[in-house]
């Protein structure tokens, strides 16, 4: 064994032995999961005067961890941000067999997956995700569950080998597997020297939980199937096996993979899925692969299946025995996961080059469905548009579980609970930007939430303000953040997601909220085309990758050639607050000085705004942050005192997220 995989284990000890320490199950949310002001122009120096009596902070740099110095000492990162000329990832080839028994509620299944070591270590151990283990009995979790028994693994082969379960995997000496929690632990029979495969095989079964499952279950009509095989956990450069367990708030990290995938259910079934149907003639009948062509070549919405066409002979073939087999193809995803209904009508249309699928009931027609498909083709065109092109062949919103709430998953999103219109728009345009954060952009939803879901809340109000002609999303979410933060219990950005106190709002506000309202403030830091041109550098140097918090800072730094430490410690470390505030306005003679007091604990810029008597202009003025990050509480800014000052403001466009607006205002 090597020193990296017992430092593995011991740290996998480790955290189980903190996740035991949260078990306690408590309620809790799971949630799926235009222009910015430019800087103004510089003006003079401001005069600092003596600092008022309380101290403030200063924001100290943000710290590389060791494990991330040894990346990039090994050329797999960088301090500029960008991948090292040695970074890898590992990959994996999936063939996966299941069936669906929709009375029984059960589902069987077989893998073939083949293992790709691109790392430069020798593995003696694969770790395998297996997610449904959060519902058996005694797992440890911090959401409330319906309970199962969990997934049961009846055959593990590795290498060719048949694999008994262990009692011990770090005792013994044997080739087997052990499964810790939602972790099954492989000793290989031959180690897995770099740039070598492994064939692994697995068969398993498991029930369907019930409506309340977070992300995926059956409510009897519809079935949400979700993390439903074993899965090979990350490995990677800086942290090596990422095996945290599958708790039920924290969301994913995942590997990119192919998949090969074939799914038993009734004739009459539709399947919403990852991927592309790779047998439509032997599923589908002849009148809805007409209607499905359709669709594939006008920007029109297309009927597939109506409610008329929903039984075996119409929507679908008949099959063999009453069960239809679907074949899927998926390439370079990180997940596959799918959802089936003998319920469902199907929609249809194109976003550029991509199919636009959406499954829903009769019933959600008043919940606005009937417009899921034009909503989801406006939500691929926009982010594209304003990030990067969507890569893949299709994308599906799929009419799920309430307990669903929103969730995505590769070229797919379940969608649970009545909403409006509004409602399901923002729930589709978020969801569906995922496919850009983490889909593409592959990141540690567990231990860093904000650099998926943040980044998708802002990029969501951008869709937001477009689609509804200007909404602003961005007012709402800083509010969100604000109020929150006057609590007092706000909790920091740069924490794992199984650690934030439970019956709070501390999760959703710090990883959506705040984050989304930390990117606005940048962009009114660096201005709109600096801002944008180091965020769609970020996203286009991590495709297919897994960046760091640390690679996310080092590309605005380097983008914008600005050493932004202190935002980044303020707003992400930190639960610092921003009072900026006008102490007064003191005319004398000719000049008149504007004191402005930093009354809180976070520094930022000024803007300031001066409003004259008959003039046309507003005056703008800034001062810099580096009078705060000097330790200074006060500056005083010396302007004419002709025209007639009326009025003095900070940051009206409220780009920056102000805690106490009352005092930022002089005059009328």
């Amino acid at each position: 064994m090597t020193t990296r995989e017992r430092l593995n284990q011991r740290n996998a000890r480790i955290g189980r032995t903190a996740r035991v320490a949260v078990t306690a199950v408590a309620s809790a949310t799971i949630l799926a999961c235009s222009s910015g002001t430019q800087p103004a122009a510089s003006a003079p120096a401001p005069v600092p005067s003596a600092p008022v009596a309380a101290a403030r902070p200063t924001p100290y740099p943000v710290f590389e961890t060791p494990a991330f110095k040894r990346a990039v000492d090994r050329g797999t990162r960088t301090h500029t941000g960008e991948p090292g000329p040695k970074y890898w990832t590992q990959y994996a080839r999936y063939a996966l067999r299941a069936e669906l028994d929709p009375k029984d509620k059960r589902l069987t299944g077989d893998a073939r997956a083949r293992y790709q070591n691109r790392s430069p270590d020798t593995l003696r151990f694969v770790a395998v995700q297996l997610y449904q283990n959060l519902f058996a009995p005694g797992a440890a979790r911090n959401v409330e569950v319906p309970p199962t028994n969990g997934m049961t693994l009846s055959r593990v082969s590795a290498q060719g080998r048949p694999l008994p379960q262990l009692r011990d995997v770090d005792a013994s000496v044997q080739p087997g597997f052990q499964i810790e929690g939602t972790i099954a632990w492989i000793r290989l029979p031959t180690p897995l020297p770099p740039g070598s495969d492994a064939d692994f095989e697995f068969s398993w079964e498991y029930t369907i939980p019930p409506d309340g499952a977070p992300r995926s279950g059956t409510d009897g009509e519809v079935f949400m199937i979700s993390y439903w095989y074993p899965q090979f956990a990350v490995y990677d450069d800086v942290t090596g096996w990422q095996t945290d367990w599958y708790m039920g708030n924290a969301e994913f990290y995942m590997d990119y993979a192919d998949y090969d995938v074939a799914l038993t259910v009734p004739a009459g079934w539709l399947i919403g899925a990852t991927g592309q149907l790779k047998n439509a003639a032997e599923v589908l009948t002849p009148e809805t692969r007409q209607r499905l062509a359709e669709a594939r070549r006008t920007p029109e919405v297309v009927h597939v299946v109506t409610e008329a066409d929903r039984a075996p002979g119409r929507s679908t073939t008949t099959g063999t025995g009453g069960k239809v087999t679907w074949l899927f193809e998926a390439h370079n995803v990180r997940d596959f996961a799918w959802g089936t209904s003998d319920k469902y009508l199907w929609d249809a249309t194109r976003a550029d080059s991509a199919t636009i699928n959406a499954f829903y009931r009769p019933s959600r027609i008043e919940w606005a469905w009937d417009q899921s498909a034009r909503y989801a083709r406006h939500a691929i065109e926009f982010l594209s548009g304003f990030l990067w092109p969507y890569p893949y062949p299709q994308m599906t919103a799929l009419d799920g579980v309430v307990s669903c709430s929103g969730m995505e998953y590769p070229m797919i999103t379940c969608i649970g609970g009545q909403r409006d219109t509004l409602g399901l728009y923002s729930v589709i345009v978020h969801e569906f930007g995922h496919m850009w954060f983490p889909m593409q952009v592959g990141s540690d939803e567990k231990r860093h939430a904000w650099q998926d879901e943040g980044l998708t809340r802002f990029n969501q109000a951008q869709a937001m303000r477009s689609f509804f002609g200007g909404y602003d999303l961005e007012r709402i979410v800083r509010d969100a953040y604000l109020g929150f933060a006057r609590t007092g219990d706000e909790v920091e950005l740069m924490r794992h997601g199984d650690l934030y106190p439970v019956g709070t709002p501390a999760y959703s506000v710090a990883s959506y909220q705040k984050m989304a309202t930390n990117l606005v403030a940048l962009r009114a830091l660096l201005g709109d085309d600096v801002f944008m041109q180091a965020y769609r550098e970020y996203g286009r140097r991590w495709i297919g990758k897994h960046p760091t918090e640390y690679d996310f800072f080092n590309t605005f730094n380097e983008v914008s050639k600005r050493d932004l430490s202190w935002f980044w410690r303020t707003w992400f470390y930190e639960t610092w607050t921003l009072d900026q505030a006008i102490a007064g306005v003191d005319v004398r003679g000719d000049s008149a000085t504007v004191t402005v007091e930093d009354r809180g604990l976070a520094p930022m810029p000024v803007r300031l705004a001066i409003t004259r008597q008959g003039a046309s202009a507003v005056e703008r003025r800034e001062i810099p942050v580096d009078v705060w990050l000097r330790g200074d509480r006060r500056a005083i800014l010396r302007v004419a005192a002709s025209p007639k000052i009326m009025k003095v403001e900070i940051d009206p466009e409220n780009a920056f997220p102000d805690i106490d607006r009352t005092n930022n205002r002089w005059g009328r």
